[in-house]
């Protein structure tokens, strides 16, 4: 299994978690290759190129199956042509989350507090994401152009990279996806001030929503297996039913959940439907931030 991100992050959180449990269920080892660089790009390409017997699978991301294609003038994949759905792993809420230090210095305990800041400071503090273009950097691009507030962009080569950076004070904020953030959370090296979905995340439900402050703000990553075109329908059923049946299982909810996941159980169709759902959604948010990477 492909992670197309670092060591670290939510996708490889997730991929972790899904390949340790399809190795369980099959008595054998899934070995997990981390690929990062380009938002995502290198690892995706590598295994649209690989053989489709089943044998070599993609933690595809909101980024890499439905963004990419929007803000990459030479992608090196197709997303639709490339690839077929297999599963989807599960969706994960983005949390906006600040360095304590940048929060007790600046009196910000509140999105309404950040947007203040922000708009009394323009370009002032700076905001880390996973990379240029990925789901987490457009996040923030939707929050500047909903807000109206203005901010630096500190792009690194996936989330672990960033979060690290952001205990340490290199940045002031940034958006994550849960997963990979909720271990700096709960140990106070990082300060959650609300989560991107449109409703409270079950797991942190003293933590508000974006939306509360700024009506209509909904920016959820996910996060899917995918095997390469020409894949035998035979050998895509039995990876959904395998990944599919571990979602259902106790262990991986509760491990999901304990990260800031939430498992699915869709059907290679709905899933390939949910993706096109998505690429629409988010073609509008990149032409409307204007973001573009050559």
């Amino acid at each position: 299994m492909v992670i197309p991100f670092p060591p670290g992050g939510t996708t490889d959180i997730v991929g972790r978690l899904v390949a340790a449990d399809l190795g369980k269920a099959w008595g054998r080892t899934v070995i997990v290759d981390n690929k990062g660089g380009a938002g995502g790009n290198i690892g995706t390409a590598d295994v649209a190129r690989a053989k489709n017997d089943g044998y070599t699978l993609l933690m595809g991301t909101v980024g890499t199956q439905s963004i990419n294609q929007y803000l990459y003038a030479n992608l090196p994949f197709d997303p639709a042509k490339d690839f077929v759905p297999v599963a989807l792993a599960a969706a994960v809420p983005n949390v906006l989350v600040l360095n304590p230090a940048f929060a007790e210095r600046n009196k910000i305990d509140s999105v309404k507090a950040l947007i203040d800041y922000l708009k009394a400071n323009p370009g002032k503090a700076n905001a880390g994401s996973s990379g240029n273009g990925t789901s987490i950097h457009l996040a923030a691009e939707l929050f500047k152009s909903m807000t109206g507030t203005q901010f630096e962009h500190v792009p690194f080569r996936g989330s672990g990279p960033a979060v690290t950076a952001l205990m340490a004070g290199d940045v002031d904020f940034m958006f994550d996806n849960l997963p990979s953030s909720m271990g700096g959370i709960q140990g106070g090296r990082l300060k959650a001030i609300a989560v991107t979905s449109p409703e409270r995340f079950p797991g942190m439900p003293d933590v508000p929503t974006i939306a509360e402050t700024v009506p209509g703000f909904d920016a959820t990553s996910w996060f899917g297996v995918m095997a390469p075109a020409g894949t035998p329908q035979d050998v895509i059923d039995t990876l959904n039913k395998a990944i599919v049946d571990a979602a259902k299982g106790e262990d991986l909810k509760a491990q999901f959940m304990k990260q800031g996941a939430l498992p699915s159980e869709m059907t290679p169709a709905e899933f390939a439907e949910y993706i096109k759902s998505e690429q629409t959604k988010w073609s509008k948010v990149v032409k409307e931030s204007g973001a573009r990477i050559d």
